[in-house]
C-alpha cells in the first residue's frame, strides 16, 4: 500500500458514528448508474406480526419465470452489512445482482429492520424468520433446504453465523453451509481486545475501533447482551454440529482476527471450514464492481466451495 493511499485513507477513518449521516450516505447506493436490471421479485416473511421484506433476484430470466426451483438448485439467503444501523436489500441491490450472476443460483435478501430504532434481537428475529421460512419452503417452492446456503457480510456474517448457531440450538431447520464474509463476530473493540488485528487496523482502514465500538452499543439493547452468543458468536461455548463453512477475511480489516479465530474454533469442533484471507483488502471490497481483483478473487473461492459442497451433499443421499 502507497503512502498516498495510506493518506486518503486516514483522511477518510476519522470520527464516530452518526446514524442519520451514514443512512443518507449508504442511500446514495440506490443512485447506483451501473444498477443491473436483473429480474427480481418482492415478498414478506411474518416474524410475529412484522412483515419482513425480502427480494429475491435470479440469475436468468428463465429462472425467474418458474420460480418453483429445481430440487438440485442451490440457493443463497443473504444478510446485509452495515453495522446492524445502516444499508438496506436497496443499497445492495447491485452485490446481490452479481451474486445471483457470478454463482448462478438464486439470492434471498432479507430486509430486517435496524438499530438503534429496533436494538437486539429484533434485527437477528427477523433474519431467523426470513431462514426458517426459507429452509420451509415458504419462499421459493421445490428447493431442497440442503442446498440453502446462509451467507452475509461484516454485521450481515454476524446475523448468519447466529441464525446458524440457533438453528443448531433449536432444531428448527439445518443449515448445511454458511458464508461469512468479513464477520464481526465478537464484542469488544476498544483496547481491551484480545485481536491484534483490532490494534494493528483499528486506525486508517475507514471502518475503525471506535466505530464499530459505536455499532455495537447502537446494536445493544443492554449491557449484558454482548455476552449474548447470538449476539456475539465467538462467546459460545460449543462450536459443534455448525455447518460447513466459508470465511473471507480481509488483510486490512479490524475484523480479521476474528473471522480467523471463529474458523479455528469451528475446526477444532470438527467442522468442515475454509477461511481465506484477501491479501491487500479493506472491510466493505465486497461491495465493489465485480471486475474488482478482490471481488473476482472472493468469487472464486466462493464458487469453489459451492460446488464442493454441493457434489459433497449430492454423494450423501
Amino acid at each position: 500500500m502507497t503512502k498516498a493511499v495510506r493518506a486518503i485513507l486516514q483522511a477518510l477513518s476519522y470520527g464516530n458514528i452518526e446514524v442519520e449521516s451514514a443512512r443518507r450516505l449508504a442511500d446514495l447506493k440506490k443512485l447506483d448508474p451501473m444498477r443491473i436490471f436483473l429480474k427480481k421479485l418482492d415478498t414478506e416473511i411474518y416474524n410475529g406480526n412484522y412483515k419482513v421484506p425480502v427480494r429475491l433476484y435470479f440469475p436468468s430470466e428463465s429462472a425467474a419465470a418458474s420460480q418453483a426451483m429445481p430440487q438440485d438448485s442451490g440457493v443463497i439467503l443473504f444478510f446485509h452489512g452495515g453495522g446492524w444501523t445502516t444499508e438496506s436489500v436497496e443499497t445492495y441491490d447491485r452485490v446481490c445482482s452479481r451474486m445471483a450472476q457470478s454463482t448462478g443460483q438464486p439470492v434471498m435478501s432479507a430486509e430486517y429492520r435496524l438499530a438503534p430504532e429496533h436494538k437486539f434481537p429484533t434485527g437477528f428475529e427477523d433474519c431467523y424468520a426470513v431462514a426458517k421460512a426459507a429452509f420451509g419452503g415458504e419462499i421459493l417452492p421445490g428447493i431442497d433446504p440442503g442446498q440453502i446456503t446462509v451467507m452475509g457480510d461484516s454485521a450481515g456474517g454476524n446475523l448468519a453465523a447466529a441464525v446458524c448457531m440457533k438453528a443448531r440450538d433449536t432444531g428448527d431447520f439445518v443449515p448445511m453451509r454458511q458464508i461469512l464474509i468479513y464477520p464481526a463476530l465478537y464484542n469488544c473493540y476498544t483496547e481491551k481486545s484480545p485481536y491484534e488485528s483490532v490494534k494493528t487496523n483499528g486506525s486508517g482502514y475507514l471502518l475503525t475501533s471506535v466505530k464499530m465500538e459505536d455499532y455495537v452499543k447502537l446494536y445493544a439493547r443492554v449491557d449484558e447482551d454482548r455476552m449474548e452468543p447470538y449476539f456475539a458468536p465467538l462467546l459460545a461455548e460449543d462450536f459443534s454440529g455448525l455447518p460447513d463453512t466459508l470465511i473471507l477475511t480481509a488483510e486490512f480489516d479490524l475484523l480479521r482476527d476474528e473471522g480467523e479465530d471463529y474458523g479455528r474454533k469451528l475446526r477444532e469442533a470438527g467442522g468442515r471450514v475454509r477461511v481465506e484471507r484477501i491479501r491487500g483488502a479493506l472491510h466493505g471490497y465486497f461491495a465493489l464492481g465485480i471486475r474488482h481483483l478482490y471481488v473476482r478473487e472472493s468469487f472464486h473461492h466462493i464458487n469453489r466451495f459451492l460446488n464442493v459442497e454441493q457434489t459433497l451433499s449430492q454423494q450423501e443421499k
